[in-house]
């Protein structure tokens, strides 16, 4: 994980129906993570999103195996 998104842990990701996601975009701020996604919500109704937030702890995992 870079310096950069570590800044940014909030993370909108489209969910596509091969069970894939596909990270839109970071946020500093959770409030601000959730008015983006009213607002991709609204621009493409039939997909889907979720917020998550990404501590990071993935690249941990891999390291210690």
């Amino acid at each position: 994980m870079t310096y950069q998104q570590k800044l940014s842990p909030w993370v909108i990701h489209k969910l596509m129906p091969n069970l894939k996601q596909l990270i839109v975009i970071r946020f500093r701020r959770r409030n601000d993570a959730e008015a983006y996604l009213k607002m991709l919500k609204q621009m493409q109704p039939h997909s889907k999103f979720a917020i998550a937030f990404d501590s990071g702890t993935a690249e941990y995992a891999s390291q210690a195996e």
